[in-house]
């Protein structure tokens, strides 16, 4: 063979244009499989680097930069994929190209291509895009034709407003979210290689995206074995049917975000969920919602995970035959944010769960608590709304918890309550709103808690102290509008009561600094009268009630003579 002379490594065996052509395809193909995918129901995987081209009309790419291609078997996936990426990103595409459908095989660069969506069953992905060199192109008919042509920014503006992707916040550029082609009532996508969500998982590698549209599936319970991302597009509906647990998540870095779960279904040997996570870590479970459920999520095990934006409604009738809304058992570090919960046994229930951060929610119409937790210690509970439940929040046999900036508000009943707090130690109520309760706070068995700047507003209630409280403090609250503002049961000597708001105060500021004079007794002798036989209320407006309380008042006997405010307020910071 005559030429150019040939170039030889020294051992006269390798050739340097051989090695660098041989050293590039490894370091291509390497990084093609690195990438994540995206496994889209009802469709082939549209996914980068590895995709296989199943039509090639409707095949798209674009090229980084640095020379990188990323190819895609339908124009739908290319732009929910282009609409993903970062600015930065989006920076490094060099440029964007499609195929000419008129010529199939003849990519065009996206600034010269008309697209249009067509009737039928059209491209892999189910929506039917396609493009030509030239909007007059005889191939395509205007008859089959279900838009007008459009360019580049249209198409993309399209699929904006119909949210073809969804872009997870910090997901890194390189996750695909490729729309997919909606699904069957029945729970398949009919001919499809990926008939159901367990079957996408099943072809899923670690880190990929599947993707399902919207649609009912009523699968056997899906089990999710392996770190990826379930992302539902128009909120579609999984359905146990009332017989199953719908979803089970035993991998880390698992992802559930905007699915319907409904029909669990109740169970009285098992503890059945719509989702339940079960050891696994990193799980993020987002914007879903649950109905009709036996218990909504639960998560046993866990640690390290986000609850966040779920709507979880039940229709719980009795306590025995239901669920709670969000429960955890033997979890660490979970995050509960900006859920709403109604309709079950207990709206949050946690025990034996430790440093979890639970803000944002609302529990209401619950049959028993909005939230229940015992033996989780180092949790702090902030700006949450308890409404309406039957017996109101119970906090038991933990230490070293904040609940501050919460709402209790209208819950009712003989034994309901606000807030109840037994054996708890080292913990701190602060700038809580407690209104319309039959009792505001409930303490039985205590021990350095501090309570400050809460508002105990027309409760029956405000404060009842059971017994056993050791060293707490209240102070810089407000009481107003209460029937009775305390009681205490058993000694409360080391309990101190300072510089508290109560409207019902009668004594004066002769100084005009703002605090009381005289100390104030907030219990009130009725009150004890009451707390002892109930049918005494019935004297509540009476005369009779005045006059013991005057008369206490004025010769003090059995109200706790230590239980008094030595410097009241005399006007509320609010």
């Amino acid at each position: 063979m005559t030429g150019m002379p040939r170039r030889r490594r020294s051992s006269g065996r390798w050739r340097w244009p051989s090695a660098l052509l041989a050293v590039g395809v490894v370091l291509a193909l390497a990084a093609c499989r690195r990438g994540p995918r995206a496994i889209a129901l009802g469709s082939d995987t549209c996914a980068r680097c590895l995709m296989q081209i199943t039509d090639a009309r409707y095949a798209a790419e674009y090229v980084t930069h640095t020379g990188k291609v990323y190819t895609f078997d339908s124009i739908e996936c290319l732009a929910a994929e282009y609409l993903s990426l970062t600015p930065s990103a989006r920076d490094g595409v060099e440029s964007v190209w499609v195929s000419d459908y008129s010529h199939p095989g003849t990519l065009i660069p996206v600034s010269r291509a008309w697209f249009a969506r067509v009737r039928g069953p059209g491209s892999p992905m189910g929506r039917g895009m396609l493009a030509v060199a030239d909007s007059a192109a005889p191939a395509v008919p205007h008859a089959a034709r279900e838009t007008a042509w459009m360019d580049w920014d249209a198409l993309r503006a399209l699929a904006e407003r119909e949210r073809w992707t969804e872009v997870e916040p910090g997901a890194a550029p390189g996750h695909s979210h490729a729309a997919g082609a909606p699904s069957h009532a029945s729970g398949g996508a009919g001919s499809s290689d990926m008939p159901s969500i367990a079957a996408a998982i099943r072809a899923a590698h670690p880190g990929d995206t599947v993707r399902v549209p919207a649609g009912t599936y009523r699968e056997p319970t899906i089990v999710v074995d392996k770190p990826i991302t379930l992302l539902g597009l128009g909120l579609p509906t999984l359905d146990g049917e009332g017989q199953r647990q719908i979803m089970t998540i035993t991998a880390d870095d698992v992802t559930v975000r905007g699915f319907r779960f409904t029909r669990v279904g109740t169970s009285y040997v098992e503890d059945r969920a719509a989702i339940k996570v079960v050891g696994a870590r990193r799980c993020t479970l987002a914007e879903n919602a649950v109905e009709d459920a036996f218990f909504g999520i639960y998560l046993a095990g866990a640690a390290d995970c986000l609850v966040r934006g779920n709507r979880i409604a039940g229709r719980a009738e009795r306590e025995a035959a239901s669920g709670n809304g969000i429960h955890l058992w033997n979890a660490s570090h979970i995050r509960i944010v900006d859920n709403t919960i109604t309709g079950h046994r207990d709206g949050i229930y946690l025990e034996f769960s430790h440093q979890a951060d639970v803000r944002g929610n609302r529990a209401e119409h619950n049959l028993r608590y909005g939230l229940h937790f015992m033996y989780s210690d180092s949790s702090a509970y902030q700006g949450n709304e308890f409404r309406a439940n039957g017996a109101g929040v119970a906090v038991m046999y933990a230490r070293d918890i904040t609940m501050s900036g919460n709402r209790f508000e209208d819950n009712w009943g003989p034994a309901a309550y606000g807030l109840l707090l037994k054996e708890i130690v080292d913990s701190r109520v602060a700038g809580n709103v407690l209104r319309r309760n039959t009792t505001g706070l409930l303490i039985d068995g205590a021990n350095r808690l501090v309570a400050d700047s809460n508002q105990f507003v027309e409760n029956g209630w405000a404060l009842k102290l059971d017994g056993g409280t050791q060293d707490a403090r209240f102070s810089a609250n407000e009481f107003r509008g209460n029937t009775f503002d305390a009681a205490a049961a058993g000694r409360v000597l080391s309990t101190t009561v300072d510089g508290n708001y109560w409207d019902a105060y009668r004594g004066y500021d002769l100084d005009h600094d703002g605090i009381g004079d005289v100390p104030y007794h907030p219990v009130r002798l009725f009150s004890v009268i009451v707390a002892r036989n109930d049918v005494a209320l019935l004297l509540l407006r009476s005369v009779f009630a005045q006059v013991v309380d005057a008369g206490e008042r004025a010769i003090p006997a059995l109200t706790p003579p230590a239980f008094a405010d030595a410097h009241p307020r005399m006007r509320p910071r609010s």
